[in-house]
């Protein structure tokens, strides 16, 4: 699946359209100041928060469509009983009227900034992940050991890579990097685990590092680091199991959401506000 603002540039070479972006806020609103969609004569990418909102934003783009180009403006909505939401807040919503001819400005403006995260593991709960997180803000190195483990055919954000020994590739992971650990072999894993703590002994500039399985797992591999130097703090830097507390399911999918929900919990904590 690819993220919005590919869909949209996509869609914009062949056909013009209106952006409607969040200008500003205040109060409680549907979005977040900078959110967007793009309204072509039929449908549109993105979302502005969905309800009577977005349907009038929608509407009143589409007459612009309908008209010669009209520039950008901007309205000033009020989402109280009269709009039939009752968020309490009100939006500024700006209106531009875009071509072709403006992709490659708008293909910087829309950018999301990716967080970096490396996935070691092809495995079924690898897989489900690399689809979870396709429509996120990450951009993910996704390795394995093994050859021609990979699916063909990934979002643009997904870049495989095959490494041999797979613990090598720690030291080329972007600063920053999120770690998530669940190879086919738990002496992988456990070389994978090492690597990123000496890194984070040297660099210390990786963020989140999960590594999957149980407690009784990662009680054999704190023993086992300790006996390769590595101290108790610095074994306190990886979670062990990985995801939400509270959901136990385990098949991929269920493993790949509660994984997920734990990042963004994360992400969403310490960016800045």
């Amino acid at each position: 699946m690819p993220l919005p603002e590919h869909a949209f540039l996509d869609r914009l070479a062949h056909e013009p359209a209106v952006l409607v972006s969040v200008a500003a806020s205040r109060g409680s609103v549907p979005r977040e100041v900078g959110a967007w969609m793009g309204v072509f004569a039929s449908g549109l990418v993105g979302t502005i928060g969905g309800g009577h909102l977005e349907w009038d934003a929608e509407r009143r783009a589409r007459e612009a469509l309908a008209r010669p180009p009209a520039g950008a403006w901007e309205e000033a909505v009020a989402l109280g009983p009269s709009l039939g939401q009752c968020c309490g807040g009100t939006v500024r919503l700006r209106f531009e009227c875009v071509s072709a001819a403006d992709a490659p400005a708008l293909a910087e403006r829309l950018r999301q900034p990716l967080q970096p995260l490396a996935l070691f593991g092809g495995g079924h709960v690898g897989r489900a992940l690399v689809q979870a997180l396709s429509p996120l803000p990450y951009a993910v190195r996704w390795v394995d050991s093994r050859d021609e483990v990979f699916p063909d055919a990934l979002a643009p954000t997904v870049h495989t890579e095959h490494s041999d020994p797979v613990q090598a590739a720690v030291r080329e992971l972007a600063a920053g990097s999120h770690v998530l650990i669940m190879s086919f072999s738990h002496a992988e894993d456990l070389d994978i685990v090492a690597a990123c703590l000496a890194r984070v002994r040297q660099q210390d500039d990786l963020g989140f590092i999960g590594l999957i399985g149980s407690r009784t797992k990662w009680a054999t591999f704190g023993r086992r680091l300790r006996e390769r130097g590595f101290s108790e703090a610095e074994c306190q830097r990886v979670t062990c199991p990985i995801g939400l507390p509270g959901i136990t399911g385990k098949a991929p999918a269920v493993i790949a959401a509660s994984v997920v929900a734990q990042l963004l919990l994360r992400d969403s904590a310490t960016s800045p506000p």
